[in-house]
């Protein structure tokens, strides 16, 4: 015979109380305070900020920075895409170009790819065919065509590796049956393996994006005008370097901002049919 259960009728719920969590809180607030009141107190001329804010040579860099932005990511894309399907190809040779072009772009600093693209003319001082037709590498090689350049290439190298994970993510009975009624390798990435790859490669490559946006400021050092450096141009005439730091920030901030929920669209769209996507 069992014992009969306890009388609970009389209990009451007590809440849970989290002080860890209000603790925690507490302390953010106060350093948010503390942030703040730094910016307050501080030497910040903050009407030199609104006035810099939609300056015509802010705005152009502006602009700069986002056509750069897509251009360079179209050319990681279409780069990483074609050494991703190299590096798993049953071709040793293809594949091992791809390898060695990721190793090299991977294993050097962005700025200094920059700068090599920017200076190539003290290797190749002229471009073109001997006798055909030549061009000098220095009317070729400006900052905007260096600035697409180094940061495209660079780009492709770390695309390569998300477009292989999304490709490696494919059950390979994919890739069987789409042979199995005749499909080239070639047509069943583009019809069956890329379409179910995207889910997985497309939040990684949001972040690429969302990245690329912020590395454009290092095409600073090779004269592009993007907006770092044209607030660069304008706090080396006043001195105002903090406020147009500040203004910097904003504009990158608004950008991104705008990518993010672009992204979390994107992913939404390419997940429908998985758990996620629900």
């Amino acid at each position: 015979m069992t014992a009969p259960l306890p009388d609970i009728s009389g209990y009451s719920i007590a809440p849970q109380r989290h002080w860890g969590r209000w603790i925690a809180v507490a302390v953010i607030l106060l350093l948010l305070a503390a942030l703040a009141r730094a910016f307050a107190v501080g030497m910040i001329e903050w009407q030199f900020v609104g006035t810099f804010l939609t300056a015509p040579v802010i705005l152009t860099g502006l602009l700069n920075t986002v056509v750069m932005t897509f251009a360079a990511m179209a050319v990681g894309i279409l780069l990483g895409v074609i050494t991703a399907i190299m590096r798993m190809s049953p071709n040793p040779v293809l594949r091992g170009v791809a390898m060695g072009y990721v190793w090299l772009f991977r294993g050097t600093p962005v700025i200094l790819q920059l700068l090599l693209w920017f200076n190539l003319a003290l290797i190749f001082p002229r471009l073109g065919l001997s006798g055909v037709w030549t061009v000098r590498t220095v009317d070729v090689m400006t900052p905007v065509v260096a600035a697409l350049l180094g940061l495209g290439i660079n780009q492709g190298a770390y695309t390569s590796e998300v477009v292989r994970a999304g490709l490696l993510a494919v059950d390979t009975g994919q890739y069987e049956a789409a042979k199995a009624i005749g499909m080239t390798r070639l047509l069943a990435l583009r019809r069956v393996v890329l379409p179910q790859a995207m889910r997985v490669i497309i939040p990684p490559l949001g972040n690429e994006f969302i990245g690329m946006v912020k590395l454009t400021s290092l095409a600073s050092v090779i004269q592009f005008t993007e907006i770092l450096h044209s607030a660069q141009n304008i706090y080396y005439a006043n001195s105002r370097v903090i406020e147009l730091l500040i203004v910097a920030a904003i504009w990158y901030l608004a950008i991104v901002s705008l990518l993010t929920p672009l992204q979390m669209l994107l992913e939404r769209r390419f997940a429908r049919g998985t758990a996620g996507g629900r």
